[in-house]
């Protein structure tokens, strides 16, 4: 379960006192998410998501993510929306870090979408881009690059505990991103993090897209490379063409990709993929075993970063 911090029964009071949202009937942890601890509040009135923020979110960071959830939810996008406190205010503190209210959102995740899923996803993430157009507060990446390079340097010397050869594998897609890295491609606000376990489905249709906690100001296209990385192979590591050209089909009929954006693809697809293995590979080798979370298998990425790595063309990933 994806609680790192407990919430006992007075520490629920201090919550139902600062928010007008009725009398609590139940209370648990939930699974879904690695990096807050999050819990299922259900009151006399509504369902709520009580999240408070851990490990890589920071309390500077707040305003941002929540602001642009309200933002997103105002232009139509399904999300969670904050629950405002009595005091106006979308946070609080609690159990000595910040923590947020948010609306639940119905729907599923999927373990293993098939093609047309990848569509409404690709579709949705579109819809997202579109509307964080509009959004003024900015927010750098603070995972791409230079946060490769630091994650790096932090787990380079013990990365062939975890598999041979993986920190030469690293370093060397490093060096290559650090040459081949492009500098000017349509920007805005971006999710970073569109998992499927972050998008929510009713039957084939797209219900809620939750976790923007690493939302923020990048190229729109290595959002695509995310979703390539995340969606588009199948449970042995095999990739799937067909996932990945209805996944990208469907994001261009909704925000059309200029060549330029086309032909970094696999530029683009290469970074997220080292991204998502460093952070992987940084939480498996530091992992704090009282934590009732168990880290992601960072060899899962690195054989992703192989194959795109190899991959010539966008052509390749049926564009």
């Amino acid at each position: 379960m994806a609680v790192y911090t407990d919430i006992a029964f007075d520490d629920l009071g201090a919550v139902v006192a600062a928010y007008d949202i009725g009398a609590p009937r139940s209370f648990k942890g939930i699974a879904e998410g690695v990096e807050n601890s999050n819990f299922l509040l259900q009151t006399d009135r509504a369902t709520y998501i009580l999240t408070l923020y851990e490990k890589r979110v920071r309390a500077d960071d707040l305003p941002f993510f929540l602001g642009l959830l309200e933002h997103l939810a105002h232009h139509g996008i399904a999300c969670p929306l904050p629950v405002r406190t009595r005091a106006g205010a979308q946070s609080m503190m609690l159990k000595d870090r910040p923590a947020a209210l948010l609306s639940f959102l119905d729907g599923l995740s999927l373990g293993r979408p098939r093609a047309g899923h990848c569509a409404s996803a690709g579709a949705a993430l579109a819809a997202i881009h579109r509307a964080g157009a509009g959004f003024a507060p900015r927010r750098a990446n603070s995972l791409s690059l230079a946060g490769w390079k630091r994650l790096a340097r932090a787990t380079l010397p013990r990365a062939d505990q975890v598999e041979t050869g993986l920190a030469e594998l690293i370093a060397s897609n490093l060096a290559v991103l650090e040459e081949t890295w492009p500098d000017d491609l349509p920007s805005g606000i971006i999710h970073a993090d569109l998992f499927p376990d972050n998008v929510l489905f009713l039957e084939d249709r797209v219900s809620g897209l939750i976790d923007f906690y690493f939302a923020c100001d990048d190229f729109y296209a290595y959002d695509l490379g995310v979703m390539l990385n995340a969606w588009c192979f199948d449970p042995t590591g095999r990739f799937s063409r067909a996932k990945a050209q209805s996944l990208i089909t469907a994001y261009a009929r909704n925000r059309p990709l200029s060549a330029r954006e086309t032909a970094a693809l696999p530029t683009l697809a290469r970074g997220a993929a080292l991204r998502f293995l460093l952070t992987r590979l940084q939480d498996w080798l530091d992992h704090d075993p009282s934590a009732l979370v168990r880290p992601k298998d960072p060899r899962e990425f690195a054989a992703r970063l192989r194959f795109h790595a190899g991959v010539g063309s966008a052509s390749e990933y049926g564009v």
